[in-house]
């Protein structure tokens, strides 16, 4: 095995909201492979619709820029845990990785869980304090506590001894200088250069490669991305691809591509230790092996954490249904089986009823970007009450646990500490940075379901809470459900101002004045702790008789705007989040108010069987 000296393959780790994508922008414009008319515009690598709405990577995406006589292949890793799947097959093709943290918040919860991965990958780290010309920047202390992270996560001797610079990505500089206002990024260039090694190769050896991400084109079909292992591969090279069990297909590579700036370009030749993309081959999925003919021996596949979090996914089947472009089940299945090629953290199980499916994922995020991704394709479906996944570990029944931390200003540290306690959160850790009180806890994720909206509610909208994945732990009984009922649209119609007045009296609105409304439907959020029925499409009765304090002018409140993520945290196990291209409503599963008191009588019976 020998090194290449000519290439860099290097991840870039970090929380949400730390920087990771400016810091990017800076390498380019700063690298000197561009003009300035080919970079537009900020967070160039956050090219997807839903990336810039939400300001977060969602995709990992391969990019590769020169400086000097090296060639740097950057690996952008999303930020978020429920995009674990991403991380976790990307960072098999570095042999580096740049982390990002916040000058003043420092390691988070996210930071963790990426960091822990590119360890279990042997990667070389190299820390950058992002953000060091915030007026509250401590980076100092920041990088003392990256120092502690790294001995929490059992990095090893070398990783401990990692080299660090102090940035800033909007402003374009890093230094080795924590005071440094000025200067260029090009010291965090040498540095990779210089501290990351190059990947090490067997140029001699037989051709392998091990597919970790997946490209679709509508020309060539599937596109198997990931870096050469051993030996080189040309264009009409005959090749296998070794599938799960071992199984080998023959195929021909028909074009090899390299990453180069933020494209990708042919080359006749592609040599070990590089990040190519090989059209060619139809029946590749990630995690397959993609080697020499006369050499069908495949390396080991990639492991990813299994899903935390599953929901039912079926057709919708509410009268408003049509305004999609994909209505039925097998659309929906189609779409589903589509994802699963590219998204590796992803299960889908099929159900007792065909029109639905169990989808699983790694967090309600995950899974709603799923979802958001759909709707704006054009399907049309329903969507279930989040469930967690649990296991019988030992006999005993385990569910998944969260690690969770809170940011509040001090004034509010008592209700958040309460909100959490009654989910059966645990705190680990309390202390205080300027004005905010920084709380760690260990939660079921259970309990993190509708707790972001009543946080920010007590809070008054100041709370920051991160949170991902911690381990498998025993079941600790029941978590407080919703402690609102909620008032159900008992017909068919347009909601009406007049009706609307009397109810908001009662709750708090979700639908206003011309709204379509149907039986079955929620239109409002009940104050008291039952569901009611109720007419959203009553009108006023007309007379002839006029009188000076019979007619009032009506004053709505506006309704309550739901979010996806709003609604799938809302609704519980007999509801049902509709979601459309436009549209997002909530509704009963049983939309007749008869059928709903039948299956609530059934319920009761089935509970009285099993605890007698």
């Amino acid at each position: 095995m020998t090194r290449r000296d000519d290439i860099r393959n290097v991840a870039i780790i970090a929380h949400v909201d730390h920087g990771k994508t400016t810091l990017v922008d800076a390498m380019l414009r700063q690298s000197g492979s561009f003009r300035e008319n080919q970079l537009m515009g900020d967070c160039i690598l956050d090219s997807n619709d839903l990336e810039r709405e939400r300001g977060i990577t969602i995709l990992a995406k391969n990019i590769a820029i020169g400086y000097g006589g090296t060639k740097i292949n950057i690996i952008d890793t999303p930020g978020h845990a429920d995009f674990g799947g991403e991380v976790e097959r990307t960072l098999q093709m570095a042999d580096g990785c740049l982390l990002l943290v916040d000058s003043f918040e420092g390691p988070m919860p996210q930071t963790k869980f990426v960091l822990r991965k590119a360890f279990a990958n042997k990667l070389r780290p190299i820390v950058v304090v992002n953000k060091i010309d915030r007026p509250d920047a401590r980076p100092l202390e920041v990088l003392d506590e990256v120092f502690e992270t790294f001995i929490e996560l059992g990095a090893n001797d070398q990783q401990l001894d990692f080299p660090y610079l102090y940035a800033s990505g909007r402003a374009g500089y890093a230094s080795h200088d924590p005071g440094a206002r000025s200067g260029d990024i090009r010291p965090l260039l040498d540095l990779i250069v210089e501290k990351i090694p190059g990947p090490e190769v067997d140029a001699d050896g037989p051709f392998k490669l091990l597919c970790t991400t997946l490209d679709f084109s509508e020309f060539v079909g599937r596109i198997a991305i990931g870096r050469i292992v051993s030996g080189s591969v040309r264009k009409a090279q005959p090749a296998s691809l070794i599938k799960a069990g071992s199984r080998a297909i023959p195929g021909t590579i028909n074009q090899v591509l390299v990453f180069d700036k933020l494209g990708r370009v042919e080359v006749e030749l592609a040599s070990a230790g590089e990040v190519v993309a090989l059209v060619g081959l139809a029946d590749v999925d990630i995690g397959d092996t993609v080697s020499a003919a006369e050499d069908p021996t495949p390396l080991p596949r990639i492991e990813v954490d299994e899903p935390t979090l599953g929901m039912l996914f079926t057709i919708n089947d509410s009268p408003l249904t049509g305004e999609g472009e994909y209505l039925t089940s097998r659309h929906l299945k189609d779409r589903l089986d589509k994802e699963l090629r590219s998204n590796v953290a992803l299960r889908v199980e099929p159900t007792e009823d065909r029109d639905s499916f169990m989808v699983s994922g790694r967090g309600l995020l995950h899974l709603s970007v799923l979802i958001e991704t759909m709707r704006r394709e054009g399907y049309e479906l329903s969507v279930g009450k989040p469930e967690v996944v649990v296991k019988q570990i030992d006999g005993v029944k385990h569910e998944p646990y969260e690690y969770l931390v809170i940011d509040v200003p001090q004034e509010h540290r008592g209700p958040a500490m309460e909100l959490v306690g009654n989910r059966r959160g645990e705190l680990l850790n309390m202390d205080l940075k300027g004005t905010y009180a920084h709380m760690e806890f260990v939660i079921p994720a259970r309990g993190l379901l509708g707790l972001r909206t009543r946080l920010l509610s007590a809070t008054q909208g100041e709370a920051i809470m991160h949170h991902n994945f911690h381990e498998f732990r025993p079941h600790r009984g029941e978590i407080p459900r919703r402690p609102n009922g909620v008032m159900i649209s008992n017909c068919r119609g347009q909601a009406i101002a007049f009706a609307l007045d009397g109810l908001q009296q009662r709750g708090v609105m979700f639908v206003a004045p011309g709204d379509e409304v149907y039986e079955g439907m929620i239109v409002a959020e009940h104050a008291r702790d039952n569901d009611l029925v109720v007419n959203p499409s009553k009108e006023k009765k007309l007379t002839n008789m006029r009188a000076s304090g019979s007619d009032k002018n009506i004053l709505l409140k506006p309704p309550r705007e739901l979010t996806l993520e709003i609604a799938l945290e809302y609704i519980e196990d007999d509801e049902l989040v509709e979601v459309t291209p436009s549209k997002i409503r909530l509704r009963k599963k049983e939309l007749r108010e008869e059928d709903r008191r039948r299956a609530d009588r059934s319920s009761k019976d089935r509970k009285k069987a099993v605890g007698a």
